[in-house]
């Protein structure tokens, strides 16, 4: 297994991580997604360390803390084997000090995730999503409490637009306090909207990023097709694709490209669309999701080889959006745009 350096600062992971959202489902939203119970996810947490994509990901959100519990238990005697990331900042109750990113929530928060998680450390730390009513030199030390402390060894963001990671950055320069090294953060094929800020951003201030939702949603297994209906898993089985709509013509569009290159490499359609990811600037990470062994074992040979950039230029151009404003200005002017280029 590839790994590669999180962000100018962050710690050497591989380039591929499991999430676990998938673990508990608990509530309807994560039920949804799966419904992994221990002995289930210590054997998918099995598949992983052989293949060497030993980082996986959760949140205390994820299922109101079970996918930590179950994580924490599924790991239990061989947690120096693993690197774990978690997140918190979502609401955990309906209380005015259940949700956010002060300063006495990011500590407790943390504490809280390490109980559940049965550890004395989490490797990467992740603000869920932005805070808007707290300042964030009060999050940055409160980050800063759990690093001295040995509770976290690094930390990120998760959802926040460009402006405001790089006000984060600059109270971190300005305070003399930790940077965030990391972005996890929404980006595929038929997602692209990440290239617009965020990674011109992540190019400039040596962040990088751990893509989730490789697959769109769903959308890009090979099991959605022009003229065809999904015949397994979770759209076929009517509990639907969340996340941004999207046009189902660029879906299929997408799609039949992956098909044509799938049968050039002999590789699967998801392969293809979460190898091509990896060829991506800033991409330092990509978190696959899986409720089966099969589903698991074929996104790991994701690795291990690469497409060609011929290949990569057809599907950059047939997946391409035109970016909104002021995006679209810029691109028609390359001398002032940071390279690599994203567009």
């Amino acid at each position: 297994m590839e790994h590669r350096q999180l962000g100018r600062a962050g710690p050497q992971v591989p380039v591929l991580s499991f999430g676990t959202a998938t673990f508990g489902g608990l509530g309807d939203f994560y039920r949804q997604w799966g419904a992994t119970d221990v002995a289930q996810a210590r054997r998918l947490i099995d598949i992983c360390i052989e293949a060497g994509a030993n980082f996986f990901d959760t949140a205390d959100s994820y299922s109101q803390g079970l996918s930590e519990e179950i994580l924490g238990q599924a790991l239990a005697g061989r947690r120096n084997a693993a690197i774990i990331s978690s997140k918190m900042a979502l609401p955990m109750g309906d209380g005015p000090d259940d949700f956010g990113t002060s300063r006495k929530r990011v500590v407790e928060s943390c504490e809280a995730s390490l109980k559940r998680l049965g550890t004395d450390h989490i490797d990467l730390y992740f603000m869920h999503s932005f805070d808007a009513m707290t300042p964030v030199e009060e999050t940055l030390r409160g980050i800063e409490d759990l690093v001295t402390s040995g509770k976290i060894g690094h930390a990120g963001v998760s959802n926040f637009s460009g402006w405001q990671v790089m006000k984060a950055l600059a109270a971190a320069d300005r305070e003399q306090l930790g940077r965030y090294v990391a972005y996890q953060g929404y980006y595929s094929l038929i997602g692209r909207e990440y290239e617009w800020d965020l990674m011109p951003l992540a190019v400039d201030q040596g962040i990088g990023l751990m893509a989730w939702s490789p697959l769109g949603w769903g959308r890009l297994t090979g099991r959605i097709r022009r003229g065809e209906q999904a015949t397994s898993g979770r759209i076929a089985e009517g509990r639907g694709a969340y996340g941004p709509p999207i046009d189902d013509e660029h879906v299929y569009d997408v799609v039949d490209e992956l098909d044509r290159i799938a049968e050039e490499t002999g590789k699967s359609v998801s392969q293809v669309a979460l190898n091509w990811l990896l060829c991506r600037p800033t991409v330092a990470n990509v978190v696959v999701g899986a409720r089966t062994e099969q589903q698991l074992r074929e996104n790991l040979g994701a690795t291990g080889w690469r497409l060609s950039d011929e290949q990569i230029g057809r599907l950059d151009a047939v997946s391409h959006r035109e970016p909104i404003y002021p995006y679209w200005h810029q691109r028609h002017f390359p001398q002032l745009t940071p390279q690599p280029t994203p567009w």
